[in-house]
């Protein structure tokens, strides 16, 4: 097949999805539903048991090799599951939770690398937009430009942004964090006045461990502010789906040869808690 081939079928293609969306009205109607279900993925299995066990009502579900939790969370009705590590395993988990579990908004919360290097470990980051690093079907289209749907990143809806950054700036004031985590695990990893930042996430299914590919990372992808390994696929299908989101990272790693760090531990006395703690300030604004 030509690259003019590839073209004509990309435009064919991309037209028949323009005339499927107005003319289907399958799925959901975001305008006129009654109850709002919130999806809750966690990259670590210890950070969504926290988050299970706010729930009221529990019940578990087991699908696709996943146990989801459902529940309420402050009068609201809540699905949490632990999304798995990668691209294709998180796509799948958030497809579960729009088509069966009839999500109407998602929240992710993860550890990432560090790529800017003003970042320190215990940093939060939220994406205002999210870009898939290791797309790239050159010739045929840009690099990182996702294929037929012409965008190469996904953006927070504003709403989404503002509650997320009023939820951890609540939490990082250090009268808040203090009483929440013990003064001597704060130290421990070197987290004195941790900091929000908003911009660019990467993901890929690559974990950076070496100060060459982060550098070619920084190189390609000024903006990057860290990487992971899910959130911008789940981006690309929550956006398919026309399902708001959130994405927040808290950093636990350089991203490169110095990143020594008692992984385990900083998922269990840090991240874990950052999470829980966030979702809690996120839904006292519902």
């Amino acid at each position: 097949m030509t690259i003019n081939n590839l073209n004509n079928y990309h435009n064919f293609d991309a037209g028949i999805l323009a005339l499927s969306h107005s003319k289907c009205k399958a799925g959901k109607d975001y305008e006129t539903m009654s109850e709002r279900t919130i999806g809750i993925m966690g990259a670590m299995p210890e950070e969504i048991n926290e988050v299970v066990h706010l729930l009221s009502g529990m019940q578990e579900c087991t699908m696709g090799m996943r146990t989801y939790y459902t529940g309420k969370l402050h009068g609201i009705s809540t699905v949490v599951v632990f999304s798995r590590w990668g691209k294709t395993a998180a796509a799948a988990t958030v497809s579960t939770l729009i088509l069966e579990f009839k999500i109407t908004e998602l929240i992710f919360t993860g550890v990432a690398g560090a790529i800017n290097p003003s970042l320190r470990i215990g940093d939060i980051v939220i994406a205002k937009r999210l870009i898939q690093h290791d797309m790239d079907a050159r010739p045929l289209m840009p690099r990182y430009e996702i294929p037929l749907l012409n965008i190469t990143y996904f953006e927070t809806h504003k709403t989404q942004l503002d509650i997320a950054v009023n939820a951890v700036n609540d939490m990082v004031e250090n009268k808040h964090l203090h009483a929440l985590i013990d003064s001597t695990e704060l130290n421990h990893f070197g987290i004195e006045h941790p900091r929000l930042l908003i911009g660019d996430i990467a993901s890929g299914d690559k974990f950076f461990s070496n100060g060459d590919d982060k550098g070619s990372l920084s190189e390609q992808l000024p903006a990057i502010l860290c990487v992971e390994m899910e959130g911008a696929a789940v981006a690309q299908v929550c956006y398919e789906y026309n399902t708001p989101f959130t994405i927040i990272r808290t950093i636990s790693d350089t991203a490169d040869e110095k990143s020594e760090i008692d992984f385990p531990s900083f998922i269990h006395c840090i991240s874990s808690k950052y999470s829980v703690q966030i979702i809690k300030n996120i839904f006292k604004q519902f």
